[in-house]
Order: structure tokens, then sequence, then C-alpha cells
């Protein structure tokens, strides 16, 4: 089969994000082409899930075929951020039931199940065929500097056979991987983290240990900071006998390392790196290195915007960040997803081009905040090995800082982060997050809470206007009164109360438009605010993020509320969010990064 002269959708990528969308797209009857530059099976890096991609998965039909590979079972992750603490363990199937686990996966394999699906799902697929250039219209004068190119009309592609053509298209999805063909070519807007600039390197062992013989954690993933607090090491067993092990560090750090080294090379400074995780070389001890070290950049990066009319930016192509949390794939998918539903909604006449393009950008840069922000509070521990950046002082572990960190390390929690990301704006929410983790005795909590109790704020936190009061009373309080206010609401930020699944998706709400996953009808809808009744809870448990929700899961993952507040989580998941609402008595609105004290 040839590549058409036109298609209604391009595809440029078949990893996770290309082959999501356009498997997405091809089910509402879109004629859908996707072109790969590589021949699958490929090599990739990145092979540890996160259970959220089950539920990706279920909505696309792939479920039953992914799970049935054979791919490693991972029912959770364990995670050693400071040697003078225990390690910490994310459980999987603790939070979302016996059917809640992940799987490490060979990702040659994984990526071009996928790509295959897409096929199985009615797209055009062509791999070995590159994209070399994007032609737009020319910009809308009324959209100003906002929107320097118009719509995508062509592109141009070459195949390794030699042959070449060109094809118009409606709408382009890039999922191109980290060369992000339009963030870098044509946008320019890719901006790197600065804090965040690090270099990786690999290899696969035989042989090697299990961690957690004999507990709950048996088998997991084992994530380990480097002991001279310069990054950090993972070890992820594959279903093909081997284990993944791989070194992230500080770029300088690294770079003034194999300086100082008589004989540097990469497989002599890897093998030296993990002298460094006494953990991991235990697990090492009778193992034999059986491929060449393998090294890359690990640089996190995002863009100024990943959307405008008839263009969507997903996956690696817009953004990446340090994969501390295994976060890469989730947010392929969830890019995949945002993209496949807006165009999908575009296409309809959900909502106008504009309004449709504003909601994928907005998705693509909550999560991406979402997740830079707990991977930043991590790593500010492991480079502070003698600080406790995230843990009280009075506490032996990190289980409460992983309580905090769970919904979204396990790609559950969604964000509405508004605007676009600036380094300014990282920084500050960053920082906001680190206060949250600021040691704050359970005196201080008492007396700030009694303090409040005196200036009039006595209610329902959840309250709108006791949350304008609140506002009102924090500027009677002390210097010190307020600090420890601000690490309150810090805390409350960071513990989103968000089940197992992919229905946060389907009731995130932005710009008043919500995803309606619908095999057939994919697309946006206005937002329908769930109603959902919540036990009472003091001040004190608010301000200190215990929200005390009646909130269970269920075994299959998904939320059942005291409020009777149900999402299905049956065997086809359409995405669906049925309410059966009782008389209303808070309303359930969207997370917000910065979202002032009292709201949910």
């Amino acid at each position: 089969m040839s590549v058409p002269e036109k298609c209604t959708v391009l595809v440029v990528g078949g990893g996770p994000a290309g082959s999501y969308a356009a498997s997405a797209l091809a089910r509402e009857g879109i004629d859908v082409v996707l072109l790969e530059a590589e021949k699958f099976p490929r090599y990739h890096i990145g092979e540890s899930m996160l259970p959220s991609m089950r539920h990706f998965l279920k909505f696309i039909d792939a479920y039953d075929k992914w799970d049935a590979h054979g791919f490693n079972i991972k029912k959770g992750g364990a995670f050693r951020l400071n040697w003078s603490r225990p390690e910490t363990y994310t459980d999987f199937i603790a939070a979302g039931g016996p059917g809640g686990y992940a799987w490490n996966v060979v990702r040659s394999e994984a990526d071009e199940l996928l790509f295959k699906h897409a096929t199985e799902c009615g797209v055009k697929t062509f791999d070995e065929t590159k994209v070399g250039s994007i032609e737009f219209a020319s910009p809308d004068p009324a959209a100003g500097d906002a929107q320097p190119l118009g719509r995508p009309v062509s592109a141009t592609w070459n195949r390794k056979d030699g042959s070449s053509g060109t094809i118009s298209m409606d709408y382009i999805v890039d999922a191109s991987g980290r060369n992000g063909l339009i963030s870098t070519k044509y946008l320019k807007n890719r901006s790197y983290n600065k804090g965040l600039r690090n270099v990786a390197s690999w290899g696969y062992w035989k042989g090697g240990g299990v961690h957690g013989v004999g507990t709950h954690k048996e088998g997991a993933p084992y994530f380990e900071a480097l002991k001279d607090a310069s990054g950090w090491v993972w070890f992820i067993p594959l279903h093909n006998g081997t284990h993944s092990v791989g070194v992230v560090q500080n770029q300088e750090i690294a770079t003034e390392k194999k300086r100082k080294m008589a004989e540097p090379s990469s497989k002599g400074f890897y093998l030296e790196s993990l002298e460094f995780v006494p953990g991991i070389k235990e697990l090492l001890s009778n193992a034999e290195l059986i491929s060449e070290i393998k090294s890359a950049s690990d640089w996190s990066y995002s863009a100024s915007s990943y959307a405008f009319p008839g263009v969507r930016i997903a996956g690696d192509a817009g953004s990446f960040i340090d994969p501390f949390f295994s976060s890469g794939v989730h947010l392929a998918l969830s890019g995949g997803l945002s993209a496949a539903t807006t165009i999908a909604a575009a296409i309809r006449g959900d909502c106008d081009e504009n309004v449709a393009a504003s909601w994928h950008d907005k998705k693509t840069s909550e999560s991406y905040t979402r997740f830079l922000l707990v991977v930043s509070s991590a790593l500010k521990q492991i480079r502070s090995q003698d600080e406790p950046v995230i843990s009280d002082f009075d506490e032996d572990s990190f289980e409460r800082a992983f309580d905090l960190f769970r919904p979204i390390i396990q790609g559950q929690a969604d964000a509405d982060a508004k605007g676009k990301l600036t380094q300014v704006e990282i920084s500050k929410t960053v920082e906001f997050c680190f206060r949250a983790f600021a040691h704050v005795s359970f005196e201080e909590k008492e007396a700030l809470v009694k303090k409040l109790k005196s200036l009039g704020h006595d209610g329902d936190a959840n309250d709108e206007s006791n949350r304008k009061l609140l506002d009102e009373i924090e500027k009677q309080l002390t210097p010190e009164e307020q600090t420890i206010l601000k690490t309150l609401k810090g805390r409350r930020m960071v513990r989103p109360e968000d089940s197992l699944n992919i229905d946060n998706f389907t009731l995130d709400s932005i710009d008043g438009l919500a995803p309606r996953l619908e095999k057939g009808n994919l697309g946006l809808s206005t937002a329908k605010k769930a109603e959902v009744k919540f036990t009472t809870h003091d001040a004190l448990s608010f301000l200190n993020g215990e929200a005390r929700a009646a909130k269970k899961t269920l075994p299959n993952g998904h939320a059942l509320t005291n409020g009777n507040t149900m999402t299905n989580g049956h065997g086809e998941l359409n995405g669906h969010s049925n309410i059966e609402a009782s008389p209303p008595r808070r309303v359930l609105r969207s997370h917000h990064l910065m979202r002032p004290l009292g709201t949910v």
C-alpha cells in the first residue's frame, strides 16, 4: 500500500502518543494516516508503566491483547530517596484493587503492539516513512503573535526504499518524539528546565536478584538515590529475564566525575556510579552485564503551547520530564487521548477550532506541570541528603510524603494549570510544593487552628464564604503563622482526591468543557457539576491535607463516595461519568495547581 495523497488527520510518529491518538480517531470513522520514521520493532527506553495505562488501553479495546502479551507485572514501585531513612513503596494493588497493577515492558514489543493495534482500528500505518517538512496556510491576522502559523496544509515524506511524496491533511498530530518537529522547527517554542539537566546511562543485566523477597514488595522495580546525592538509579525487571539498570545524574556533576577518571569510558563511568547504590549493587552481585552501555541527555523540557487550529502536539514531541516516577508513557497516552478528543470535538462541531485547540493546550500543560512538581520535589530531596525536604523531622520515613504523591505517581491526578508555563511560573509552583513539606509540629498546627477559630473561621473549609473569610483572616496572622498556613495550604494542594482510573480525565473540566469518552461520539461536552456529599471534617484535618471524604476505591479502581457518586467501571470502559447524586451539599470542582485553600 502506498502513502495516500490526502487524509483527514495525519499523525507523525508511531510511539505511544501517536499510535494511541490514531487508534482513538480511527474508531470514530475518521480517515487517519500514521507515518513512523523507523521500522518496527524498534528500540526505545522508558520501560516502567503506571496503572492508569490499563484504563487508556480499555478505551481503545487494546487491553486484552496487552495484558495477554506476558509483560512483567508491576504491583508497585519501591523508592529510596535518602539513605538515612527507610525506603518507601507506592502500592498499586492497595490503591487500585487486585487488578490495579501496571507493567514493566520491553518497549520494542510494547510500541509495536500499539502500532499494529492502530492498523486494526483502521489507521493507514506506514513505518520507515519520515516526515521532512510541513506546509502551513498563512496565519490569521486577527490571531496576532499568539498564533504565528496558519492551519497545516500538507507534509512531505520520504521512505527508506527511496520513494517520496506529499500528503495533504485537515489536521496533524505531532507525536514525533524528542525531535519535536513542530515545536523545534516551526514554533521554536521549546524551553529546557535548567534545574533538571541530567544525563542517563543504562544497560541490561542477566541473573539479577529480586527486590523485596518475602514481602508485599517482592519483584517491584526499585529506584535508589546515589549516596553522593548526584542522582538516582533504576532497577527494572523485564519479562525477557533481564533487568534494565540505568543511572541518571546531574549533567555538571557527571561531567566533573568523568574528568577525574584516569581512563574515562561509558562503561567505566556507569559501573563506578553503581558503587554509590548499595541496594542495587547487592541485587547485581551475581548478575552479568550483557549489553553495551547506552546513554542520552535527559534534559527536561516543555513548550509554550501544544496546539493551535489544525495542530496538536503530544508526548515527547511537546514535553519531557525526568523519568523518576515513570510518567513518560502515561503523559503520552493522556496527550494522545486529548489530541484525539479535541480533534473529534472540532470535527463534530462541539466547539470551534480555537476552543478545541486551547483545551488540548491547557490539558497538556497541566499534566506536565503536575509531574514536574513531584519530580522536582523528589530530586531536591535526593540532592539534599542531610536535609529532610519532603519529610517532617519527627517522622522515620517518607511515607507521609508518598501518600501525597501516590495519586500523581500512579498517573491519576490531573490539575488545571491555567496559562502557559514559564520558567518563573514553574519555579514558583515548585517552591510552593516544597513549602508543603516543611516541618510543622502538631502543636503549631493546633495553635493555628485555635487562632483561626478565635478570629471567626469555624466552618467548613470547602465553603466559598469561609474560604474568602480565611483569606481576610490571613492578613491578621503573624509572619510565622502565615508561613505555617502557607505550608498547610501547600499540603492540601498536593493531595488530590482522585481515584485510580481514567474517569478523572472524563470529569476534568477546562473552559467549561469536559471530555465525552464514548466510542462513536468522542468529543467535548458542556461540563456538568458532579454533586458529591462529603463527611464533616474539622479545619485542622483539612489544613493538613486530610480531606476526610468517605471515598472508597472499588476493586476495579473506580471511586465510590459516600454521596453515592460513582463512575462506571464496567468492562467496556466508555468513559461515561454516571452521576447518581443526592441533594447537593458540595460541588466537586476541578483541581487547580494554585487553587486557594478551601476548594476541592
